[in-house]
């Protein structure tokens, strides 16, 4: 049975993701920092296993691999709605806020968990289309997606034959867009769907099943993939 270990994976994506695997057998570990959504995500699936992390705790993350032991696949669903904005009026702390919340704690984890993840196994990151989208008001958003996406061939090759990818989704409907209001979040969604091919925002299903392939295909390495629905 392969272990899965699947960093913030309470909620959105990561939950959707991890109930997929259970659901397909394997032996699922999410982390979070919220209670609520541990014991939500135990809900989901009795398969999966809600454990509370620190994904910024550097300690933390090291005691936790040591205690998980040997596994197979990492998968990074870790996120931040911190940074966006237009650059001349942006608070550069917010950007900073942003770095925090999502690039620092992807290296972080990824270091940790080094020691004890299969040499065959994979490394999933999950992105955003706003590394590449050249949208008015993320170009925060871009530095730290982009930064991460740039690793991503060259972490390839450092830690053969372990696999090393991403997914960058586009525009999902998840808890990242609490901070709009319900009607807010409604224009926002239909304006976006507008310039989608699909005529759809997406879900979190959409990314968990591209998801599952990249963890499966073993032939799939040093790569960012899209899904976005042919966003423009």
């Amino acid at each position: 049975m392969e272990k899965i270990i699947i960093a913030g994976g309470t909620s959105g994506i990561g939950l959707a993701t991890a109930k997929l695997f259970a659901e397909k057998g394997a032996f699922v570990i999410v982390t979070g920092r919220s209670e609520d959504k541990l014991a939500k995500a135990r809900e989901v699936n009795p398969g999966i296993n809600a454990i509370s992390l620190d994904n910024t705790d550097n300690t933390s993350l090291k005691e936790f691999f040591a205690r998980t032991g040997h596994f197979h696949h990492l998968i990074l669903t870790l996120s931040s709605a911190k940074g966006a904005g237009l650059f001349a009026t942006m608070d550069l702390a917010e950007l900073r806020a942003g770095f925090d919340g999502k690039f620092w704690p992807h290296l972080q984890t990824i270091q940790a968990a080094l020691p004890y993840i299969d040499k065959n196994g994979s490394i999933t990151i999950i992105s955003a289309a706003s590394a590449t989208a050249v949208l008015p008001g993320t170009s925060g958003l871009a530095a730290i997606n982009g930064a991460l996406e740039m690793m991503v061939p060259i972490l390839a090759k450092e830690l053969k034959p372990l696999r090393f990818n991403a997914v960058s989704p586009g525009v999902i409907d998840t808890e990242w867009w609490d901070f709009l209001n319900k009607e807010e979040r409604k224009a926002t969604f239909e304006s976006y769907a507008k310039g989608i091919g699909v005529g759809r925002i997406g879900n979190p299903q959409d990314v968990s099943n591209l998801i599952e392939t990249v963890v499966n295909n073993s032939y799939i390495n040093g790569t960012v993939l899209h899904v976005n629905g042919g966003l423009l």
